[in-house]
């Protein structure tokens, strides 16, 4: 691919700064679009069975918006608001994204390539057994929506893998597209038949494979305000020849960036005004879109960070859940947190010097608020001589 030359040429902070406001944290977030903006606007929004202070969907919201509701995220991704007129739309689905992620309702046609590749897809880990994914579909259309467990049963045994036909068959439904996830419920995937689930202007893949590309691309630039291929690709897990045939008429344009050393692309709406406004402070999820993909973390923040939680014990550098502290536009520590009844655990703190204290105190007392924790611990700081600063500025604030 022959990359046309860039019009504009970014300094690193100025793409930092685009990035930023892209991801929703810096200027004023939309608190009248709510949850249901934030979704739109990042476009996924990545599902983990790991809950520390919460699950990563909840935290996604409330790094950005503050100390919005668990309730009210959940309802906001799942369920109609009395708002909504009729015909009821669903707000979102959950699909393979850059994992398993909630998407907008209205990126279900755009999703139709992946769709096809699934259904041509030859080798599958788990064997079907014939004639249950017949049954599966026809237990839906008469008594759906339902768990895998009230289809039939999730496992044969304890072991995560070892499914059930019934579940192989359900999750297959759900790659192909005839079946849709609309809720989670006790994190169990609530399963429904996608022609009962997905409004009918949308329930279609007329869109080849190109279409699908070119809407996904430009999204994902928009999102990230400026990035490589590599970042556009990994944003809804793209391969990069994918994007190479699609980026030229995406809408996204060139543009070079000090320090990175490859070429870039950024969505022009985001190149129009400089960002400028509020910065949230706040603790992050390992896996935000903003900082789920090492390489750009690293390029953007010169900050290095790995989830841990399937790292053994012993091995853990930072902690099992370790999230990074955003301040001031900048990622300036790590906290692993854990609850212990109404106390906010801080298992282990990095700081990035005696700066980020007055941040990170900040940070640690608003995530306490929100999951109703009324005092916070700190347990271990690596830098030990910033642990009695970090607590002072805690106890001031608490008491």
């Amino acid at each position: 691919m022959t990359t046309p030359r860039p019009a504009t040429a970014l300094s690193a902070d100025e793409a930092r700064r685009i990035a930023l406001r892209a991801q929703g944290f810096l200027g004023t977030p939309d608190r009248r679009a709510g949850v249901r903006g934030v979704l739109r606007h990042l476009g996924a929004v990545q599902l983990d069975t790991i809950s520390v202070l919460a699950r990563s969907h909840e935290l996604i919201p409330y790094a950005r918006l503050g100390a919005v509701g668990r309730r009210t995220v959940e309802d906001a991704y799942w369920n109609a608001s009395a708002t909504d007129t009729p015909p009821v739309r669903p707000h979102a689905f959950e699909y393979w994204s850059h994992a398993a992620c909630i998407l907008p309702i209205e990126e279900w046609p755009h999703f139709a390539f992946r769709r096809r590749a699934y259904r041509a897809r030859p080798h599958w880990n788990h064997a079907l057994p014939d004639g249950t994914y017949d049954q599966v579909v026809k237990q839906l259309r008469t008594e759906g929506p339902l768990t895998a467990t009230e289809l039939g049963g999730a496992k044969k045994t304890s072991e995560w893998w070892d499914w059930s036909g019934t579940k192989v068959a359900v999750e297959r439904a759900l790659m192909y597209g005839e079946v849709v996830c609309v809720e989670r419920r006790g994190w169990k995937r609530v399963y429904d038949l996608a022609e009962r689930a997905v409004p009918a202007d949308l329930l279609h893949d007329e869109l080849d494979d190109t279409e699908c590309l070119r809407r996904l691309v430009r999204l994902a630039g928009r999102s990230l305000g400026v990035g490589t291929r590599a970042d556009i690709a990994d944003y809804h897990r793209l391969k990069g020849e994918q994007v190479d045939a699609v980026i030229a008429d995406s809408g996204l344009v060139p543009v070079t960036v000090e320090g990175w050393g490859k070429p870039a692309w950024a969505d022009p709406a985001a190149l129009e005004t400089p960002p400028r406004g509020r910065h949230r402070t706040t603790l992050l999820s390992p896996f935000d879109s903003l900082v789920w993909e090492r390489a750009r973390t690293e390029r953007i923040f010169g900050f290095t960070h790995r989830l841990e939680a399937y790292v053994p014990k012993q091995k853990r550098i930072h902690g099992y859940f370790a999230m990074p502290v955003l301040a001031g536009g900048r990622l300036v520590g790590r906290v692993d947190p854990a609850r212990e009844g109404r106390t906010l655990i801080a298992r282990q703190v990095t700081l990035d010097g005696p700066k980020a204290v007055p941040a990170v105190a900040q940070a640690l007392l608003e995530a306490a608020t929100w999951v109703d924790c009324t005092d916070v611990r700190v347990e271990r700081v690596d830098a030990p001589e910033l642990r009695e600063s970090l607590t002072t500025e805690l106890n001031r604030a608490l008491a």
